[in-house]
């Protein structure tokens, strides 16, 4: 799409109102409206203010002027508006010096795909993810200096199978029952329905949807892959379709990774490939069908994923669902076959140009363009210094004998050890500037300070269940 493309369309859909969007530090899609008649074909270049100082992760006060630059290639007509409005990405500058700002974390996600192409391995990085989520019908929770709570609720919960519903008709989903039966027992199945034909409305290509394992209505739509900016500007409106589809039918969707104790959590897959001049540089003849780079981006991948981990999984909450002994791909190793590993190669199709990894850690709490940038950097590094991933896992993990279950390396337990791994291990994403020294820093100065620490500080309500009487 051009700038005239845009301004086109306004035209002829009668488009009154103009959504710019941006990415705040953490991951949380930002906005701000302004009359269509403002936006012009110098909009494109010089931006529009807004004040950063508020933004988290980004600036201080006395240095608070920021420019939001519409992307005309992310142009989509927001489907809940009560007037004709239509969105657009940004990116973010320096009112000054009319720089990109390097904490802006769409911009991260174009240096990446820069860097892909000046590196000469290939030209195109796809990323194909797998988002997973809840939907509720209820949410409570509070922290405060004498308490500490949450509560949810679903009508398939299984914990409501005895509850007077006024009447219960049953059909609630067993826990991890989910994996996937069909309606009554899945209700929300319409609902599904409709959120991915609201993707397919906004010019999204989704493959498919599904129950997903967990009760309380846990899901999973896929999307088709795309370039990795693109996919990463779809995943902000995949979010976005999919919490408000669910609040229109008076519910409520989280994309925490684990709101249910006892059940699965969500994870977020992410498949991607390289290519370059059109042909997949993944395909070739060693296992499972790799090529030597294929591999070499395997052992990329394994050997920083330590690191990766505190961007792709980045909140406190990922590693309740990042626990070993169940299915969760806590094994740094690769596998065809094995569920358990961290990276697995998909086998469905034998044709060269689905042959893909798939990085089964992350989750979709994630920043996608740090995420999907960071992934990448990760399999270039590999792919620069012939990283060895190995030999494959492809055992019954749960049948291993303890002291070869030992030599198999597993991600961090928590967030804070993801971070001290980050801290150690970043000099790979600092290529191409990609990061940058102030973005690393910040990212591990701000979930330390605003995620780890107030975590810590407070009392877990399972400690009175433990200790109140000891």
């Amino acid at each position: 799409m051009t700038t005239q493309d845009v301004l086109q369309t306004i035209r002829e859909q009668d488009v009154q109102v103009v959504d710019l969007r941006f990415m705040d530090f953490p991951g949380q899609w930002q906005h701000l409206s302004i009359p269509a008649q403002r936006l012009t074909e110098k909009s494109f270049e010089e931006g529009f203010g807004i004040d950063a100082s508020s933004v988290r992760g980004w600036r201080a006060i006395e240095e608070s002027d920021m420019l939001v630059r519409p992307d005309p290639d992310s142009l989509v007509l927001d489907p809940f508006s009560d007037v004709p409005t239509l969105i657009l990405n940004c990116t973010v500058a320096d009112p000054i010096t009319k720089r990109n700002y390097d904490r802006d974390p769409r911009y991260a996600a174009i240096k990446a795909e820069q860097y892909l192409r000046t590196s000469g391995i290939g030209d195109v990085a796809y990323f194909g993810p797998e988002p997973e989520f809840f939907i509720f019908d209820d949410v409570r929770y509070d922290t405060t200096a004498n308490e500490c709570y949450y509560f949810v609720d679903s009508v398939e919960g299984s914990w409501n199978t005895g509850r007077d519903e006024g009447p219960n008709l049953g059909y609630k989903i067993r826990t991890k029952g989910g994996y996937f039966p069909v309606p009554p027992t899945d209700s929300m199945h319409e609902l599904r329905n409709t959120m991915m034909l609201t993707m397919l409305q906004c010019g999204m290509e989704a493959e498919c949807h599904h129950h997903e394992v967990a009760t309380g209505g846990q899901a999973e739509i896929d999307l088709k892959y795309g370039p990795l900016l693109r996919t990463a500007d779809h995943l902000l409106l995949f979010k976005y379709i999919v919490k408000n589809v669910a609040r229109r039918a008076g519910k409520t969707a989280t994309f925490m990774p684990k709101p249910l104790f006892g059940d699965n959590g969500s994870g977020m897959h992410i498949h991607f490939s390289l290519w370059k001049g059109g042909e997949p540089l993944f395909a070739g003849d060693g296992y499972a069908g790799l090529s030597e780079l294929g591999l070499h981006a395997v052992g990329g991948v394994l050997a920083h994923a330590p690191a990766l981990v505190a961007i792709t999984s980045p909140t406190t909450n990922s590693y309740r669902r990042l626990v070993p002994g169940y299915e969760a791909p806590v094994n740094l190793a690769y596998s065809c076959h094995n569920r358990s590993a961290g990276v697995r190669i998909p086998m469905l199709s034998a044709a060269p140009e689905a042959k893909r990894l798939e990085f089964r850690c992350p989750d979709p709490s994630c920043n996608p363009y740090f995420a999907f940038s960071a992934i990448l950097m990760a399999a270039i590094d590999g792919i620069k210094n012939g990283t060895d991933p190995g030999k494959p896992l492809d055992k019954n993990i749960y049948e291993l004998p303890p002291q070869e279950l030992a030599q198999i390396p597993r991600t961090p337990a928590s967030l804070p050890e993801a971070l001290d791994e980050l801290e150690a291990d970043h000099e790979f994403l600092l290529n191409g500037d990609v990061f940058t020294q102030d973005v690393i820093r910040a990212w591990i100065d701000w979930k330390r300070a605003n995620e780890v620490e107030p975590v810590n500080l407070r009392p877990h309500p399972h400690e009175f269940a433990l200790y109140f009487d000891v």
